[in-house]
């Protein structure tokens, strides 16, 4: 369980991340068009996962912004941005921001990538949502980087994931 500050108080996750090394956990996620997403559907290609509470916070927002411009930087990648969030929701968001380089889920159906992943805030404000975490994965579906940002309102390191991309 890890725990995470919410402008001075403790919310606490389900869990931790995969460690690194690890074979990453498969999901069944949401796409925009309601149809479903799983982790081996993007074998082969290094994958980037950037996952957050909720797109309509500032934080989370800009977050899929960055990970969208960097994207274009990233050869044999795919960004997976991911929250609980309605499709709907993420295909408005999308639609008026020009996001068009990463691919948007939603645990919102299954809600087991949260506890898969360690990722469900168990209390506090944003209980049953999402923390936000970035987690890279080899070509092979292998965790090779990870970080849960300890304090909600900040981005995650953009740089160092994409450092894990290239070294990975």
């Amino acid at each position: 369980m890890a725990s995470i500050q919410f402008t001075g108080t403790a919310a606490n996750t389900c869990g931790e991340l995969p460690e690194v090394g690890s074979k990453a956990p498969d999901f069944d996620l949401t796409k925009r068009d309601l149809s479903q997403a799983r982790l081996g559907d993007f074998s082969g290609k290094k994958v980037v996962l950037n996952i957050f509470p909720s797109v309509d916070t500032g934080t989370c927002a800009q977050s899929v912004r960055s990970f969208n411009s960097l994207a274009a930087r990233i050869k044999d990648a795919v960004v997976l941005c991911i929250s609980r969030d309605l499709p709907f929701a993420q295909s408005r968001f999308c639609g008026a921001e020009g996001i068009d380089r990463v691919v948007m889920l939603s645990d919102y159906k299954d809600k087991g990538f949260g506890d898969d992943y360690g990722l469900r805030f168990k209390d506090g404000p944003f209980e049953s949502l999402l923390t936000r975490a970035v987690v890279v994965i080899d070509e092979k579906g292998r965790v090779i980087y990870t970080e849960m940002v300890k304090n909600i309102g900040s981005e995650p390191d953009y740089e160092a994931a994409l450092k894990a991309l290239q070294h990975g």
